[in-house]
């Protein structure tokens, strides 16, 4: 299997998600790494359920913030999703809310490492901040500057950058020759 690594970023409700998974829908076996945690919130829920129905059967899904450890493994390619759930539970972990991001700084750059030495091919989705509204909460000023910092590491390393817009991909670096094109969506249907 040749190494190819693909970070695809977007907008909340960008396409994004599905747009990933069709990188890796010709592949017979791929370990689709979730890194959201399961809430008492029913919405969330429908998502995550959303999520599942649309990904093919013989996925393997696995719940897990453990990222760095499946890059560096050989095996199935991945599919990432999403590095913002990971970067914010990643940071409740380490304690970094407070302002002390040392801990999370070093889970990151171990990402980070283990993303640009992977040998796998990797799918790996996250939010894009910089479009947004400044945040007005110390959390939320964390949240958008690390990720956007992980994102910026990332992409360094990243064989193709594909920014998702309103369903359509944007190739910011790439792209590889033979990736099949989004699908055409039918009218009316959500993303």
């Amino acid at each position: 299997m040749a190494r190819q690594r693909t970070l695809v970023l977007g907008g909340v409700r960008s396409g994004k998600s599905s747009w990933a998974e069709r990188q890796l829908a010709g592949h017979d076996r791929v370990d689709y790494l979730a890194t959201a945690a399961e809430r008492d919130d029913a919405d969330w829920a429908r998502r995550i359920a959303e999520h599942r129905r649309r990904r093919p059967a013989h996925w393997r899904t696995v719940q897990t913030l453990e990222l760095a450890g499946a890059l560096a493994a050989p095996g199935a390619p991945l599919l990432i999703e999403d590095l913002g759930n990971w970067l914010a539970r990643t940071i409740d972990r380490t304690g970094g809310w407070d302002g002390d991001l040392s801990a999370f700084r070093t889970q990151a750059d171990q990402l980070v490492d283990a993303w640009q030495h992977s040998r796998a091919r990797v799918v790996l989705v996250s939010n894009e901040v910089g479009s947004g509204v400044h945040p007005e909460t110390r959390a939320g000023r964390i949240f958008a500057d690390e990720l956007g910092r992980l994102n910026t590491a990332l992409a360094s390393h990243a064989d193709e950058v594909v920014l998702v817009v309103a369903g359509l991909p944007l190739w910011l670096r790439g792209p590889v020759t033979g990736q099949p094109e989004p699908e055409p969506r039918q009218s009316g249907e959500r993303q």
